[in-house]
Formats: C-alpha cells, sequence, structure tokens
C-alpha cells in the first residue's frame, strides 16, 4: 500500500536538476545578469503555474547577494474571502521545517552542546531502536540523514491517531528496521528524535531553543515551530485541499508532535533572512550566527537518496537538505515540503549564482512550487526553461495524491455476505503500537474508535466478517478506504480485528482485550 510520502521530495529535487543547462557551462560563469533576467520573468512564470494548477496562494521571495530582489504574493488566503497573499502572509512549512531545524542543530554543534555524532541515547535515555546496537550507536546526523534503518515514514500513522511526540517516539523500537546506515528512507519521526535529543542537550524545549538561537538573531518575528502560533498570526493562508477541478479549504493540520520535521510557519520575507545565511555560510548582516564549520556538513552529501538512473543523476541528503549537484556541474541545497491536507513549499539555493528561492503555497501538493523553483533555477542557470515542468511533475503527484486500499473507487458487492451480529464484533482491541481501541454498536451501526484522539470511523459493511471506512488525512490522500477484518474465534466472537490503513508495517492486528 502507497501513502502520501514525502520520501519522493529528494526525488523531485533530482528532477529539478535532471533537465537544466547541458553545455558544460562551469558553475563560475554564470553571468551577473542571469538572476536579473530571472527575476524579470517570475511574473509570467508564476501566473501560468496559477491558471494551470488553480491553485488559491503562493508567495515567493528570492535572494541574491545579501539582498531580497523579489518578494510577491498572489492570489488568496482563503478561497471565498477577499484577503489576499501578501510577502508578509505566514503559512506552514511543512518539510522545509527539516533544514531550518538543521540550522538550529547547528547553532548548538558550534556551541560543542551537541556534534552531529553525538549518539541520540546520549540526551535522550529512554529513546530506543529496533537493534539494541543500533539503539547504542545512531547519531543525530544519522536521523537528520534518514540512514537510521527506520522504515520510510515510521510514526507518522501514530500521529495520525492522536499520538503525542514522545508517544511516537517510544513506539518506534516495534517497527521493523534495515540495519543502520545501510539504506536511505525519510522519516520525520527518526528526525524528531534527534531534533529532541538536541533539545534536551541545551535544556530548552525545541521551539524555545529555535527561537532562541536562530529565529530571533535573525529577525524572522513571523516564525514559530509552534502550531498556535502560526494560528494565532491574523495574516495567515488557510490550508485547501482539491475537489474536482477546483480547491476548497481544508481542515487544518496540527503538526506539533513532530515539529522539528514539519511544524515551521513562516513567510517568505523570514525565509529570505535564513536563505542568506545560508548562502553567507552561516552569516548575516555581517554577524556569525551559526559557526561555518558547524553548518558545513549539513550542506554535504551524507547519504544517497536517489540512485542515478539513465539521463537523471543520483540525488543525496546532507543533515536536512536535499544536496544535488546540476548536469551544469552546480551544487543546489533545496528540500519540498508537503501536507496532503493542504500546504505545499519548495526551496532551492544556488551557491554558484549566490542565489535562492522560496515558494510557499496554500494547496495540497500537485506540484506547483516545484514548478515555479525549478523554472527560476534553469533561468539562472542556463538563461531558458528547459521542459514544461508543470506537465512533469502532474503525473508525479497524481500518483502520491491517487487514493488509497484495496477497495479503494471499487463498488460494494452485489451480493455481500451476511456480517455476524453486532455483539461479535464490539469491544476494546488493542496492541503495543497503537494502543487501545474500540468497537461500538449504535443502532445497526458500528464505528471504530481509536488512538489518544478517539479518531472515530463509522464502518460500513462490505463482505462477510470485512467493513469499510472513508479516510483521509495526512497520511491517506481523500477518497483513501480502509478494510477492516474480524478474525472470529470459537462461538462466532471476534478475537481480533487487522485495519488495512495501519498494517504496513505489521502493526495493523489489535486483539480483544
Amino acid at each position: 500500500m502507497s501513502k502520501w510520502r514525502n520520501a519522493a521530495l529528494p526525488f523531485l529535487a533530482v528532477l529539478m536538476c535532471a533537465c537544466s543547462d547541458s553545455n558544460g557551462t562551469q558553475a563560475n560563469r554564470i553571468p551577473a545578469t542571469r538572476v536579473d533576467q530571472a527575476v524579470a520573468q517570475l511574473d509570467s512564470v508564476v501566473n501560468d503555474v496559477m491558471t494551470r494548477s488553480g491553485i488559491p496562494g503562493m508567495a515567493i521571495a528570492v535572494v541574491y547577494a545579501d539582498q531580497v530582489v523579489y518578494a510577491k504574493g498572489f492570489g488568496v488566503r482563503r478561497v471565498g474571502e477577499p484577503a489576499r497573499i501578501e510577502p508578509e502572509t505566514v503559512f506552514q512549512l511543512a518539510s522545509i521545517s527539516k533544514p531550518l531545524g538543521a540550522t538550529v542543530v547547528a547553532t548548538q554543534v558550534a556551541e560543542s552542546v551537541v556534534s552531529w555524532d553525538t549518539p541520540v541515547i546520549r540526551h535522550l535515555p529512554w529513546f530506543s531502536m529496533p537493534d539494541p546496537d543500533t539503539t547504542q550507536a545512531v547519531t543525530i546526523g544519522d536521523l537528520y540523514a534518514h540512514r537510521s534503518g527506520l522504515p520510510d515514514h515510521a510514526g507518522d500513522d501514530l500521529e495520525e491517531v492522536g499520538h503525542g511526540r514522545q508517544s511516537v517516539l517510544e513506539r518506534l523500537h516495534l517497527l521493523p528496521a534495515a540495519p543502520l546506515r545501510s539504506a536511505y528512507a525519510y522519516t520525520n519521526f527518526g528526525l524528531t528524535a534527534a531534533a529532541e535529543s538536541v533539545a534536551q542537550a541545551s535544556k530548552l524545549p525545541w521551539e524555545a531553543l529555535s527561537e532562541q538561537m536562530l529565529y530571533r538573531p535573525l529577525g524572522m518575528n513571523a516564525t514559530s515551530s509552534r502550531h498556535a502560533d502560526f494560528m494565532s498570526r491574523p495574516n495567515r493562508a488557510s490550508p485547501h485541499v482539491r475537489d474536482g477541478d477546483q480547491f476548497v479549504p481544508g481542515a487544518q493540520r496540527e503538526p506539533d508532535a513532530q515539529s522539528p520535521a514539519g511544524g515551521a510557519s513562516s513567510n517568505v520575507l523570514d525565509m529570505a533572512k535564513w536563505m542568506q545565511l545560508i548562502l553567507n555560510e552561516g552569516r548575516y548582516e555581517g554577524r556569525q550566527i551559526v559557526a561555518r564549520e558547524a553548518l558545513k556538513p549539513a550542506l554535504e552529501p551524507q547519504m544517497l537518496s536517489s540512485p542515478a538512473n539513465g539521463d537523471r543523476p543520483a540525488g543525496y541528503y546532507g543533515y536536512g537538505f536535499n544536496i544535488n549537484t546540476s548536469e551544469a556541474g552546480h551544487t543546489r541545497y533545496s528540500h519540498s515540503g508537503a501536507f496532503s491536507m493542504g500546504a505545499a513549499t519548495s526551496v532551492a539555493i544556488l551557491p554558484a549564482a549566490r542565489t535562492g528561492i522560496i515558494v510557499l503555497t496554500n494547496a495540497q501538493p500537485i506540484g506547483a512550487a516545484e514548478t515555479v523553483t525549478a523554472a527560476y533555477m534553469d533561468l539562472v542557470e542556463s538563461g531558458t526553461i528547459s521542459r514544461d515542468w508543470y506537465e512533469a511533475f502532474t503525473p508525479v503527484f497524481d500518483q502520491l495524491n491517487a487514493p488509497v486500499g484495496r477497495f479503494a473507487g471499487q463498488p460494494f458487492p452485489v451480493q455481500p455476505a451476511p456480517p455476524r451480529p453486532a455483539h461479535a464484533y464490539t469491544g476494546a482491541y488493542s496492541n503495543a503500537y497503537f494502543g487501545d481501541a474500540t468497537v461500538e454498536a449504535a443502532g445497526d451501526n458500528l464505528t471504530l474508535k481509536i488512538g489518544p484522539a478517539q479518531q472515530t470511523f463509522a464502518l460500513q459493511h462490505w463482505d462477510g466478517d470485512t467493513f469499510i471506512f472513508e479516510i483521509s488525512g495526512e497520511v491517506s490522500p481523500p477518497g483513501s478506504r480502509s478494510a477492516v477484518t474480524f478474525t472470529p474465534g470459537p462461538g462466532g466472537t471476534a478475537t481480533e480485528m487487522n485495519i488495512e490503513i495501519y498494517d504496513e508495517w505489521g502493526q495493523g492486528t489489535l486483539k480483544r482485550r
């Protein structure tokens, strides 16, 4: 079963590099006028993307040589309301929180509070991995480079049903894992464990550490790693999801549990300051905010994330950053962010041209943000846009946004086997990973409640002892369905149930208590 995967985003970063200027131009030959020419075409690029995609709003900033040379908003904050997107409008950053947070970690590396090679359990002794030896050896850097061995997106399903940060991290050891440093697998909560270890070493909560060490020194006054701060901003963008051929307001994503990986919010003016810091190797307005040697490892390849394939070069991950090399020989730092519940973001930084671009949108990910960053990088590197990027990204995002579940989109059986009486299924169930769940009857209907949030689903009979529920959230795109299959014991009473949508790592079976 596939879910929405930010793990696909390193591939997108590689795709953005794969068709750039192929004439062998060297990095030091990018003319100084290229940025001016690229910026001059951005309005046209953005208007085309907005028209073709139909997304409600977008904000963009471009930096060049210590200056913000472009900062604009397009569209509206919320469909049906007049308030316009402005450069000051605050958006959820989603996974751009990762490179932002890696910069926070670098401040603590610079102060010798931790190093990138510090074992996570040194400051987070209750954290454990599936393998005891890995528990002892896994470092902050391993988790920031997604090479810990944890499976792709480990723990996201726990967040979905209401487990908080520590509760999720305490359960990761129950999942299957690859050997340490043997494979790349993108994990929001693996990275969050590393950040939490840094926060413990610093004796500050992660949210306060980020504010004290990065946001405040840079004057990023609209930036926060607390969801409550985002919600308190009067000038903020609302999430939107696609409904047919249009976008409509969606449910608000609350990502505090994975704040270091996806919970930051900001506007493009603040993020421009951060891009300047990265381009200047830790300096901002003449002040060394982060020591160069502490930041440098984050901006170097640490793990292969996408093997070379045909004319597509290999992609790498540093510590919180995608690190790629275009065919023109230029190194790029980049990252995308995505909430399937209604946010998509993209950043790309080209040190050879001393420029970077940040794109924030208030719609579910469909490739609009990446189209703008890819087109801008093309224009800077070669003076022309190498391909129709929106057309290139569309099938990738269509696949990522496709409904999941083996019964998704299927008609109900015409002559299903009848279910057992409701009391055969009702009762309390649990397992060590998800915790408690209950199946309750209301008249002829059954409901499933699971997790600390008591997330509630109406069960519809499918066939025999199998029911389904409709699900859409961060781990399941709209239109998804999950089967719930009960296993009868002696006398016909169910002894366990299997929830398909939560069974990717073999943790979807809950036994009757």
